[in-house]
Protein backbone atom coordinates (compact mmCIF):
# COMPACT_ATOMS: atom_id res chain seq x y z
CA UNK A 1 0.00 0.00 0.00
CA UNK A 2 1.28 3.56 -0.72
CA UNK A 3 2.34 5.08 1.72
CA UNK A 4 1.28 8.57 1.50
CA UNK A 5 2.69 11.51 4.26
CA UNK A 6 0.90 14.94 4.87
CA UNK A 7 3.21 16.97 2.71
CA UNK A 8 3.12 14.71 -0.66
CA UNK A 9 -1.16 15.77 -0.28
CA UNK A 10 0.21 19.72 0.15
CA UNK A 11 2.65 19.39 -2.66
CA UNK A 12 0.46 17.51 -5.44
CA UNK A 13 0.39 19.15 -8.61
CA UNK A 14 -2.20 19.40 -10.74
CA UNK A 15 -2.47 17.10 -13.12
CA UNK A 16 -5.13 18.23 -15.55
CA UNK A 17 -4.47 21.52 -17.98
CA UNK A 18 -4.62 24.98 -17.16
CA UNK A 19 -7.53 26.59 -18.93
CA UNK A 20 -9.74 23.21 -17.47
CA UNK A 21 -7.75 23.62 -13.80
CA UNK A 22 -10.42 24.75 -10.96
CA UNK A 23 -7.64 27.52 -9.75
CA UNK A 24 -8.21 26.08 -5.98
CA UNK A 25 -6.22 22.76 -6.82
CA UNK A 26 -3.34 24.68 -7.27
CA UNK A 27 -0.65 23.21 -5.43
CA UNK A 28 1.62 25.54 -2.65
CA UNK A 29 4.92 23.89 -3.60
CA UNK A 30 6.48 26.55 -5.43
CA UNK A 31 5.68 29.13 -2.51
CA UNK A 32 6.57 26.67 0.21
CA UNK A 33 10.14 26.23 -2.21
CA UNK A 34 10.41 29.72 -2.14
CA UNK A 35 9.89 30.07 1.47
CA UNK A 36 12.35 27.85 2.64
CA UNK A 37 15.04 29.32 0.20
CA UNK A 38 15.06 31.81 3.23
CA UNK A 39 14.28 29.82 6.43
CA UNK A 40 12.99 26.14 7.07
CA UNK A 41 9.18 25.42 7.28
CA UNK A 42 7.86 22.92 9.76
CA UNK A 43 5.00 21.12 8.94
CA UNK A 44 2.55 23.48 11.09
CA UNK A 45 3.97 26.71 9.22
CA UNK A 46 3.44 24.41 5.51
CA UNK A 47 -0.31 24.13 6.64
CA UNK A 48 -0.26 28.00 7.44
CA UNK A 49 1.29 28.79 4.55
CA UNK A 50 -1.62 26.13 2.94
CA UNK A 51 -4.58 27.94 4.94
CA UNK A 52 -3.92 31.70 4.82
CA UNK A 53 -2.95 32.01 0.96
CA UNK A 54 -5.56 32.01 -1.85
CA UNK A 55 -4.72 30.99 -5.37
CA UNK A 56 -6.69 33.32 -8.31
CA UNK A 57 -6.88 33.93 -11.35
CA UNK A 58 -6.69 37.06 -13.05
CA UNK A 59 -7.73 37.21 -16.74
CA UNK A 60 -5.12 39.26 -19.24
CA UNK A 61 -6.24 43.09 -19.00
CA UNK A 62 -7.84 42.78 -15.49
CA UNK A 63 -6.97 44.99 -12.29
CA UNK A 64 -5.56 43.58 -9.55
CA UNK A 65 -5.56 46.97 -8.14
CA UNK A 66 -6.70 50.40 -9.14
CA UNK A 67 -5.51 54.26 -7.99
CA UNK A 68 -7.69 55.03 -4.91
CA UNK A 69 -8.46 51.65 -4.06
CA UNK A 70 -6.79 50.32 -0.65
CA UNK A 71 -4.06 47.72 -1.38
CA UNK A 72 -5.92 44.48 0.84
CA UNK A 73 -3.34 42.17 -0.72
CA UNK A 74 0.14 40.67 -1.37
CA UNK A 75 0.37 38.50 -4.60
CA UNK A 76 2.91 36.35 -5.39
CA UNK A 77 3.14 35.33 -9.39
CA UNK A 78 2.78 31.72 -9.68
CA UNK A 79 2.49 32.15 -13.61
CA UNK A 80 2.09 34.83 -16.14
CA UNK A 81 3.03 38.76 -16.02
CA UNK A 82 1.08 41.74 -13.89
CA UNK A 83 1.95 45.56 -14.65
CA UNK A 84 2.80 48.11 -11.96
CA UNK A 85 2.14 51.46 -13.14
CA UNK A 86 1.34 54.85 -12.45
CA UNK A 87 -0.21 57.58 -15.03
CA UNK A 88 0.65 60.90 -14.59
CA UNK A 89 -1.28 64.24 -15.02
CA UNK A 90 -1.04 64.48 -18.87
CA UNK A 91 -2.22 60.50 -19.83
CA UNK A 92 1.20 59.11 -19.93
CA UNK A 93 1.90 55.44 -18.03
CA UNK A 94 4.86 55.02 -16.40
CA UNK A 95 5.49 51.08 -15.24
CA UNK A 96 7.44 50.37 -12.20
CA UNK A 97 7.92 47.03 -11.96
CA UNK A 98 6.94 43.96 -14.82
CA UNK A 99 5.90 41.25 -11.60
CA UNK A 100 6.63 37.70 -12.98
CA UNK A 101 7.04 34.20 -11.89
CA UNK A 102 8.31 33.95 -8.63
CA UNK A 103 7.91 37.80 -7.59
CA UNK A 104 5.42 39.50 -5.08
CA UNK A 105 3.49 42.26 -6.37
CA UNK A 106 1.59 44.91 -3.69
CA UNK A 107 1.84 48.41 -3.26
CA UNK A 108 3.85 48.63 0.02
CA UNK A 109 2.39 51.96 1.15
CA UNK A 110 -0.89 51.35 0.57
CA UNK A 111 -0.86 47.76 2.10
CA UNK A 112 0.56 48.24 5.06
CA UNK A 113 -0.34 51.74 6.20
CA UNK A 114 -3.69 51.22 5.39
CA UNK A 115 -4.23 54.09 2.73
CA UNK A 116 -5.67 54.85 -0.80
CA UNK A 117 -3.30 53.59 -3.56
CA UNK A 118 -1.51 55.36 -5.60
CA UNK A 119 -0.53 52.78 -8.38
CA UNK A 120 -2.13 50.63 -10.54
CA UNK A 121 -1.86 46.87 -11.07
CA UNK A 122 -3.25 45.09 -14.19
CA UNK A 123 -2.59 41.51 -15.51
CA UNK A 124 -0.41 42.04 -19.30
CA UNK A 125 -1.10 37.89 -19.62
CA UNK A 126 -3.59 35.59 -17.57
CA UNK A 127 -2.16 35.00 -14.29
CA UNK A 128 -2.16 33.08 -11.56
CA UNK A 129 -1.19 34.24 -8.22
CA UNK A 130 -1.35 33.17 -4.42
CA UNK A 131 -2.65 36.18 -2.03
CA UNK A 132 -2.54 36.89 1.16
CA UNK A 133 -4.77 39.65 2.94
CA UNK A 134 -3.30 42.57 5.46
CA UNK A 135 -5.47 40.55 8.55
CA UNK A 136 -4.07 37.22 7.30
CA UNK A 137 -0.64 38.19 7.56
CA UNK A 138 -0.69 40.11 10.30
CA UNK A 139 -2.00 36.48 12.22
CA UNK A 140 0.79 34.56 10.08
CA UNK A 141 3.01 36.86 12.25
CA UNK A 142 1.64 35.83 15.51
CA UNK A 143 1.09 32.20 14.54
CA UNK A 144 4.54 31.71 13.37
CA UNK A 145 7.53 34.50 14.08
CA UNK A 146 9.20 32.84 11.40
CA UNK A 147 6.90 34.61 8.75
CA UNK A 148 7.61 37.57 10.70
CA UNK A 149 12.04 37.15 9.52
CA UNK A 150 10.89 36.00 5.93
CA UNK A 151 8.54 38.97 4.83
CA UNK A 152 11.28 41.42 6.97
CA UNK A 153 13.81 40.22 4.62
CA UNK A 154 11.48 39.85 1.73
CA UNK A 155 10.46 43.63 2.06
CA UNK A 156 14.26 44.81 2.74
CA UNK A 157 15.11 43.16 -0.78
CA UNK A 158 12.48 44.87 -2.55
CA UNK A 159 13.74 48.48 -1.06
CA UNK A 160 16.69 47.51 -2.65
CA UNK A 161 15.63 46.91 -5.60
CA UNK A 162 13.01 50.03 -5.82
CA UNK A 163 16.35 52.08 -4.54
CA UNK A 164 18.24 50.80 -7.30
CA UNK A 165 15.36 51.04 -9.73
CA UNK A 166 15.15 54.82 -8.95
CA UNK A 167 19.30 55.44 -8.99
CA UNK A 168 19.16 53.60 -12.62
CA UNK A 169 16.05 55.89 -14.21
CA UNK A 170 18.15 58.79 -12.91
CA UNK A 171 21.75 58.41 -13.46
CA UNK A 172 21.63 55.74 -16.41
CA UNK A 173 21.22 56.11 -20.34
CA UNK A 174 18.83 54.27 -22.07
CA UNK A 175 21.49 52.05 -23.40
CA UNK A 176 22.09 50.85 -20.33
CA UNK A 177 18.51 51.05 -18.48
CA UNK A 178 17.45 48.79 -21.81
CA UNK A 179 20.22 46.30 -20.85
CA UNK A 180 19.24 46.01 -17.32
CA UNK A 181 15.65 45.11 -18.33
CA UNK A 182 17.17 42.26 -20.91
CA UNK A 183 18.85 41.15 -17.43
CA UNK A 184 16.45 41.89 -15.11
CA UNK A 185 13.43 40.14 -17.07
CA UNK A 186 15.30 37.63 -20.23
CA UNK A 187 11.54 36.05 -20.99
CA UNK A 188 9.85 39.30 -21.61
CA UNK A 189 11.37 41.05 -24.50
CA UNK A 190 9.61 38.54 -26.76
CA UNK A 191 6.38 38.90 -24.77
CA UNK A 192 5.86 42.44 -24.59
CA UNK A 193 4.84 44.79 -26.99
CA UNK A 194 7.43 48.10 -27.88
CA UNK A 195 5.19 50.23 -26.50
CA UNK A 196 5.19 48.46 -22.63
CA UNK A 197 8.94 48.35 -22.55
CA UNK A 198 9.70 51.94 -23.03
CA UNK A 199 7.10 53.28 -21.04
CA UNK A 200 9.39 51.06 -18.64
CA UNK A 201 12.62 52.10 -19.76
CA UNK A 202 11.03 55.77 -20.17
CA UNK A 203 11.63 56.48 -23.29
CA UNK A 204 9.47 56.61 -26.31
CA UNK A 205 8.48 53.14 -28.50
CA UNK A 206 10.32 55.12 -31.44
CA UNK A 207 14.20 55.09 -29.80
CA UNK A 208 13.45 51.84 -28.24
CA UNK A 209 13.50 50.56 -32.09
CA UNK A 210 16.43 52.45 -32.93
CA UNK A 211 18.30 50.46 -29.95
CA UNK A 212 17.10 47.48 -30.79
CA UNK A 213 18.08 47.75 -34.51
CA UNK A 214 21.65 49.25 -33.24
CA UNK A 215 22.24 45.93 -30.89
CA UNK A 216 21.53 43.96 -34.02
CA UNK A 217 24.14 45.95 -35.63
CA UNK A 218 26.63 46.13 -33.56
Amino acid sequence: MENKTRNDEIYRLPIITYKMVSIQNYSVKPLVDYFEQLLKLSEKEIQLVETLFKPRLYRKKQFVLQEGDQCNHMNFILRGCLRMYKIDEKGIIHIIQFPVKNWWSVDIGSFHGRKASTLNIDALEDTIVFQISYEDLINLYTMAPVFDRIFRVLMENSYVSLQNRLLQMISSTADERYESFLENYPDLANRLSQVQISAYLGITPEFLSRLRNKRVKS
